[in-house]
């Protein structure tokens, strides 16, 4: 343990507190914290102090005199003397970031704030140890930062929150800049777009935009916030959009393909992928106008009679063999044109009909699947209405269920106890529905197992937003302006996109996103003595494959100081294996060809 004079310098002043510091071993690294707060330099020039930080140095010294006095009598057991761990795993998406070379574009962006720190760094800082240890802003601050090799902050935590408002009100701007570049370095496949929404709740008593009530999949009653995510057809983030979570996602689509066109001239055509939510007839018949196609999902249960009874009829099913013997899924498409009504310009509604193939799928497993997780919202229907229970309490099962008040009269609402009937009706067009699905494209010519193949990639953005969500947490929100808000999204967008270059551009697709963000929270070093370091990480299939490439002593236990400066200065070249570093005795690290 030792303590130090902290300065902060914010707006009223040059603010002294007395830190502290000390190991611990549950968060596994070095924190700090606050013993004495000060107070301002010039304030305590008025009282009478003439050089307030020679003063409160002097008083420094003599607190850690005294604690080391008392450690040599053994009354203080000293936890400061276990290892100074640093963090060393960013090093890969750092080498992405700075090879993108976004810092002369946001040094122009943060001109007009007149802000006397750079931006570029603050959101480097950011985005890299959300990668490493996602926490608060001020946890980021004072205990993330302070640890990773290679990156100096140098702001203040309240020039990080002001930084992180300029951002969020700019965050088109930023993420134009970085599509840029991430399209200059690594190209951008735009052929096929992949495009879905998730909502974050917050943590905060009260609705404020964009964090809204609305609906939730996890049914919980805070405030929410919605995000757009877009994906190429690497299923790398082109384009994100923030926007209260009282608002439909289906305007979301068709604002973020036109920014993205209007921002990156892109003049192409793109084939939009998304899940069942967008598939509102102003999306496809946008797609259609603005050069584009489209591939959407349809609930076969939806369907009017006459689609229905085709796509359940047993009529015209291709199999596809899983490999073992069994069927991996089935499929029957057919081509004709299908009736949209749209509104126009002037507010009229009429119909078009548009050519489309529709592909109706049957998945065995999904159909266990959608069967067990039926007869188990049954048995919870059946047991809530033995128990008289309120129409509240029923939750989904309440689909399955007919409800009507006790005393035969009034409304039914939530907080009042029915009269509950088990809807069999609805219970058997449920299950006879089970692992059908049904996909709507604009692409007549394309065959269906290229639709199912195209649509079934949609599953990398549910991975972006699980990252986003569990990895980086994303959610709770605690911020309650709408600008930190943004630029809290984006920093969590920006470290998915690093996450995903290296995952997909520099590794070839063969590690999962959990491998990646291993690697940014598993590779540690303990400084040792001056001069030297341990490595404290443990060998990983990505960390072998990345030293191979690098030349890096990666899997080394001791490392010099030259060392640990050569892993945090590792470039996307070395990354590529274009370029090997040989340790000062010659010898290459084990794994490196």
């Amino acid at each position: 343990m030792a303590y130090f004079l902290k300065r902060t310098r914010n707006k009223k002043g040059l603010y002294l507190q007395i830190y502290e510091s000390h190991w611990d071993p549950g968060r596994g690294h070095t924190v700090n914290r606050s013993v004495r707060a000060v107070g301002y330099e010039h304030e305590l020039r008025e009282s009478g102090i003439a050089d307030p930080i020679a003063h409160l140095r002097s008083e420094v010294d003599s607190m850690n005199a005294e604690r080391r006095a008392e450690r040599e009598r053994g009354r203080v057991r000293e936890i400061s003397d276990a290892p100074s761990e640093r963090h060393l795993g960013h090093f890969a998406l750092k080498a992405i970031d700075d090879s993108l070379g976004v810092r002369g574009d946001l040094a122009f962006l943060q001109v007009p704030s007149g802000f006397r720190f750079s931006l570029a760094d603050l959101l480097s800082c950011l985005v890299l140890a959300r990668a490493v240890a996602p926490c608060s802003k001020s946890r980021t601050f004072h205990d993330v930062l302070p640890q990773m090799e290679g990156v100096e902050a140098g702001f203040t935590l309240d020039q990080l929150y002001d930084g992180l408002a300029y951002l969020g009100e700019e965050y088109e701007k930023v993420v134009e800049i970085y599509n840029a570049r991430v399209g200059g370095l690594f190209g951008r496949d735009t052929t096929t777009s992949y495009f879905d929404r998730a909502n974050f709740c917050f943590e905060i008593g009260r609705e404020d935009q964009p964090g809204r009530k609305g609906p939730s999949k996890e049914h919980r009653p805070e405030p929410i916030v919605g995000m757009g995510l877009l994906l190429d057809a690497d299923c790398v983030p082109i384009a994100m959009s923030v926007f209260p979570g009282n608002e439909s996602e289906r305007p979301q689509l068709k604002r973020c393909i036109s920014q993205l066109k209007e921002r990156n001239a892109i003049s192409g055509r793109t084939v939009r992928v998304a899940d069942n939510g967008p598939d509102c007839a102003d999306n496809v018949v946008d797609a259609v106008l603005s050069g584009d196609g489209y591939i959407f999902s349809k609930s076969v249960k939806a369907l009017p009679a006459r689609e229905r009874a085709w796509a359940l009829s047993d009529e015209g099913w291709q199999d596809v063999p899983d490999g073992r013997g069994g069927v991996a899924f089935s499929h029957k498409a057919s081509t004709g044109d299908f009736e949209y009504g749209v509104t126009d310009a002037g507010g009229r509604r009429r119909v078009v009909a548009l050519p489309e193939r529709r592909v109706v799928t049957y998945s065995p497993a999904l159909a266990r699947k959608q069967t067990r997780e039926i007869d188990r919202q049954v048995e919870k229907a059946r047991a809530l209405r033995l128990a008289a229970a309120r129409r509240s309490e029923y939750g989904d099962s309440a689909r399955y269920v007919t409800f009507e008040p006790v005393d035969g009269e009034g409304e039914v609402r939530e907080d009042t106890r029915v009269v509950a009937t088990l809807n069999h009706d609805a219970i058997r067009k449920a299950r006879s529905v089970a692992g059908y699905n049904m996909l709507v494209t604009s692409e007549t010519s394309m065959p269906p197992r290229e639709v199912y193949g195209t649509y079934h990639r949609l599953w990398r953005i549910e991975e972006s937003f699980r990252v986003m969500k569990s990895e980086l947490d994303a959610r709770p929100v605690y911020l309650q302006r709408q600008s930190t808000i943004t630029g809290h999204f984006l920093v969590c967008y920006l470290a998915v996109l690093l996450v995903r270059l290296l995952q997909v551009k520099v590794l070839g697709g063969r590690y999962s996103s959990e491998d990646v963000m291993g690697l940014c929270r598993g590779l540690d070093v303990c400084q040792a003595s001056d001069r030297r370091y341990v490595n404290v990480s443990r060998r990983t299939p990505i960390i072998e494959e990345l030293a191979a490439r690098t030349g890096l002593p990666l899997l080394h236990f001791n490392l010099s100081k030259g060392d640990v400066k050569a892993i945090s200065s590792c470039t996307l070249g070395m990354l590529r294996g274009e370029g090997k570093v040989s340790p000062p005795n010659g010898r290459r690290c084990k794994g490196a060809s």
